[in-house]
């Protein structure tokens, strides 16, 4: 049953690629969403990114409507991503509607304050960061780290984990090389904190559950 799913997801997430990559191309210059325009050069690996997560949300969660949410949620990320490394810049047009249709479906299929509260608590942690180091994150990030704390739950806490731990790699190869001058160098966060949102997604609760393990042995 899941392979059929993994199937049409996968076939949803081809079709949805195009239009992916045209939001992508209008939100940073605030220009509507759905404006026509030429394909980007990004289009193929916008496409691919779409057509494999819907793929994989497809197999490892049915027909389901757990399956629509995470689904959407991968397809913002991938949108995200291609913004945040082209312009520096996580739209709102973008992530707080992401955020809210998130929250709803979420609710919606498993009813909790789960999603809300970590919404809110993965916002305001990344808020309080950039209280104390404003030229690191932006508020871009914090409204990324609520969205996926609407779309994660209490797994949001390895969504930002991984993030922040992959995103050191270029930050120390970059102060290596270029010692204080790499602070000038900014390293856009959010396609870090979006990898550590689908390694959450699909194993978040495994590496919850096996740190929860070490932490009782």
């Amino acid at each position: 049953m899941n392979l059929a799913a993994g199937l049409v997801w996968l076939l949803l997430g081809a079709l949805v690629g195009p239009l992916a990559d045209r939001i992508a191309t209008n939100a940073p210059h605030h220009d509507p969403l759905l404006r026509s325009v030429p394909r980007s050069s990004r289009l193929p690996i916008v496409l691919l990114g779409t057509a494999v997560l819907g793929g994989v949300c497809g197999l490892v969660f049915g027909f389901t409507l757990e399956a629509l949410a995470a689904t959407l949620f991968c397809w913002v990320l991938v949108v995200i991503t291609r913004t945040d490394f082209e312009h520096r810049l996580i739209p709102d047009k973008v992530v707080l509607p992401g955020a809210l249709a998130v929250l709803v479906l979420r609710t919606i299929d498993d009813p909790s304050v789960e999603w809300i509260l970590s919404a809110l608590g993965a916002g305001l942690v990344l808020f309080l960061i950039v209280l104390v180091y404003p030229r690191g994150l932006g508020l871009g990030d914090v409204k990324l780290s609520a969205f996926l704390g609407a779309g994660l739950g209490i797994s949001v806490i390895v969504a930002l984990f991984v993030g922040f731990f992959v995103a050191f790699v270029p930050a120390a190869v970059l102060f290596a090389r270029h010692g204080r001058e790499a602070r000038k160098s900014a390293i856009p966060l959010g396609p870090f904190l979006a990898l550590g949102g689908v390694v959450a997604l699909f194993w978040g609760d495994a590496i919850l559950d096996w740190y929860q393990g070490i932490g009782t042995s």
